[in-house]
């Protein structure tokens, strides 16, 4: 399929040196300066490449993003404006949590050789990014659904490889739950989970994970000196009998705890550290690594994350794959390993995605990895073949 490419800039002139040197590269373009004539081409011409500009008097390229995204395009956006680095990475970072898939972050005054590399990059190479949202038309569900498919099991589980940052070596998969709707379409988790939250089904959710990661430890076979991760909602903190539950349950399928690494997002441990110092140190005293998930999203107190008894730390997803093109979120990252190994704890780092942040995140010392890059989640019976491949 050609690529058609889309420009949006409120300066008409740019907007046609811009399509000039597109349709030098042997592509079709449009520009229009206009954000309501833009929106109507998006829907009409279906373009496979958007170059936005951010700064514009009649709508700005945050408000534009956020309307691509509820038309849930599947263009590759190229980001360019004239303001700081600074603002162009938090602008980047505002297209990945929204989902869009996104090729590149220039400045201006565009150069056109610049341009022209960015917008002939293997479709491969664009970021799906935040938490790589599925894009299909998925129903919307309700409470009822929800409670519906838990009755029906139509939860699955998948997971995504870990391993060694310096050697390779795969250390265990993370598991991840989800949703086979009954019309027969995958429902994306940022669908559901905040739903299992709000209707306070998310302990059946994280009772159905459990179980699943359960089951796949007391297996024999290649994975048997693995361990897995499963992620714990903030819920969890009030329950004050899941520690011995969950150790009574690993006792009777003759699980070691040690093999099992509970997560909670920083948010939730700083949330009530008094409720999570409880949990966190009951489930350490029990044998389980716990780790505290999504660091550097959160405003908590470093006194605060240093007074739980952690095992592991884990670089939220988003500073991961930004830290290719950003200073800033380099320089979070690097902070976060060498705050987490001063406080004694592993480094896992998510999101990894191309070889440059894979050896970035080596050569500044992270423990783990995981990532497309590795792997992405794959269902229980391809884990054993996926190891056997990698010899």
């Amino acid at each position: 399929m050609s690529k058609r490419v889309l420009i949006l800039d409120d300066d008409a002139a740019v907007g046609q040196t811009i399509r000039f040197t597109v349709e030098a590269a042997g592509m079709e373009a449009r520009a229009v300066s206009d954000p309501d004539a833009f929106l109507r081409l998006v829907d009409a011409w279906e373009p496979t490449h958007i170059v936005l500009d951010l700064v514009m008097p009649q709508m700005d390229g945050i408000e534009v993003m956020r309307l691509l995204a509820e038309r849930r395009t599947s263009a590759r956006l190229v980001i360019l404006s004239g303001v700081g680095t600074r603002v162009l990475d938090a602008a980047h970072r505002v297209a990945a949590e929204k989902g869009l898939r996104i090729l590149g972050v220039l400045p201006k005054p565009i150069r056109p050789a610049r341009l022209r590399e960015v917008l002939q990059r293997n479709n491969d190479d664009a970021r799906l990014a935040g938490n790589h949202r599925e894009r299909g038309a998925a129903p919307p569900v309700t409470a009822e659904d929800l409670k519906r498919a838990i009755e029906e099991d139509r939860f699955f589980p998948v997971f995504q490889p870990k391993i060694r940052c310096d050697s390779g070596e795969v250390t265990g998969f993370e598991v991840l739950l989800r949703w086979r709707h009954h019309d027969g379409q995958l429902i994306p988790p940022d669908a559901f989970i905040p739903l299992a939250e709000s209707e306070g089904l998310i302990g059946e959710l994280t009772r159905l994970v459990l179980e699943h990661a359960i089951d796949w430890l007391s297996e024999p076979g290649p994975t048997e000196s693995m361990g897995l991760s499963v992620n714990l909602s903030a819920r969890t903190l009030n329950d004050i009998h899941f520690a011995d539950r969950l150790a009574r349950r690993c006792r009777d399928a003759g699980v070691a705890p040690h093999r099992l690494t509970l997560e909670l997002t920083e948010t939730a441990a700083t949330g009530d550290p008094v409720l999570a110092l409880d949990l966190v140190t009951r489930l350490r005293m029990k044998g389980f690594p716990v780790s505290i998930d999504d660091v550097g999203t959160g405003y908590s107190s470093m006194a605060q994350l240093a007074a739980l008894p952690f095992s592991e730390m884990k670089v939220d997803k988003s500073f991961v794959m930004s830290a290719a093109h950003s200073q800033e979120s380099r320089t979070i990252v690097t902070s976060i390993i060498e705050l987490g190994h001063n406080l004694d704890l592993d480094v896992v780092a998510e999101g990894v995605e191309d070889e440059g942040t894979l050896e970035f995140l080596r050569n500044h010392g992270c423990d783990y990895v995981q990532g497309f890059l590795i792997a992405r989640p794959m269902d229980r019976r391809r884990t054993g073949e996926w190891i056997a491949r990698r010899g």
